[in-house]
């Protein structure tokens, strides 16, 4: 007897078939001439139609593990064109992707360079903004200054006026009272010597009696008063605080009448006012 072993590996190498057949026959290479010429015909054909036999079931075996083997080979042949085309696809969405960042790469850089640029040109705008507001301050406080310059003197405008105010009617009341003392003293003295004009007569002369000579006398010291309110009008007009009034203002100021307007004609004035 002859014990045969058949053994099969499977395609992927996980899987391993193994297909044992023990047979027991007789070994005819072991079997000498002469046991061959001793033994019948018919054991000769028995033994011999037996080997054949043997052989075309291991033919016939044979044949069925490759058919397995190649359907096996199909099913993986198969399997790895659809591996081969999922891979073509993967490969190609890695191409997409790659493709996409670097678009995603470069519009960061971009993102980043505008956003440095964005960061200097808004430290630059902030830098220029203080400066900006220091200036402004600085203009503040000098026009600040200005209104404090402007309130005292108009303060002092209004202190001025309100003199004038007064010289005026201080001037207008004297003026009525020296033309009611004139006019008693003409209705009391008929023997006065009448004034022609040629300085001869006492009221030409100027004597101490004269209501001409009390008026003079009277005026003399408001006159010295009304020329110093005057020059200091006159500084006012040529100040440069005047010159940054408004319009209106300013022309107020400038048609402002003098004090020696309101003695020279202090009755024009009243009569101006009373039509």
């Amino acid at each position: 007897n002859r014990d045969t072993t058949f053994v099969l590996n499977s395609f992927n190498g996980n899987d391993m078939a193994k297909n044992i057949i023990d047979v027991p026959r007789d070994d005819l290479g072991k079997v000498t001439d002469d046991e061959l010429l001793k033994c019948s015909k018919e054991e000769l054909m028995r033994r011999v139609r037996k080997v054949e036999s043997e052989k075309m079931n291991l033919m016939l075996e044979h044949g069925n593990m490759m058919k397995d083997v190649n359907r096996r080979l199909q099913v993986h042949l198969h399997e790895i064109r659809s591996l081969k085309e999922v891979n073509q696809k993967l490969q190609e969405d890695n191409q997409e992707l790659r493709e996409l960042c670097c678009f995603l790469d470069d519009d960061r850089q971009k993102g980043k360079k505008l956003s440095r640029e964005w960061q200097r040109f808004g430290r630059y705008t902030a830098s220029v903004m203080w400066k900006e507001v220091g200036m402004f301050q600085q203009k503040l406080k000098e026009l600040e200054s200005n209104q404090d310059c402007v309130i005292r003197e108009n303060v002092e405008l209004k202190e001025i006026i309100m003199m004038l105010d007064d010289e005026r009617n201080g001037a207008g009341s004297r003026s009525s009272i020296d033309s009611q003392s004139s006019l008693s003293n003409l209705n009391g003295s008929s023997a006065t010597v009448r004034d022609v004009g040629d300085g001869s007569s006492t009221s030409s002369t100027g004597s101490a009696g004269s209501p001409d000579h009390h008026h003079s006398h009277i005026h003399k010291p408001s006159e010295g008063k009304i020329m110093s309110v005057r020059r200091s009008m006159d500084d006012l007009s040529n100040n440069h605080l005047l010159r940054n009034l408004p319009n209106g203002m300013s022309g107020s100021i400038g048609r402002m009448p003098t004090a020696y307007e309101f003695q020279e004609f202090p009755g024009k004035r009243r009569s101006n006012k009373a039509s």
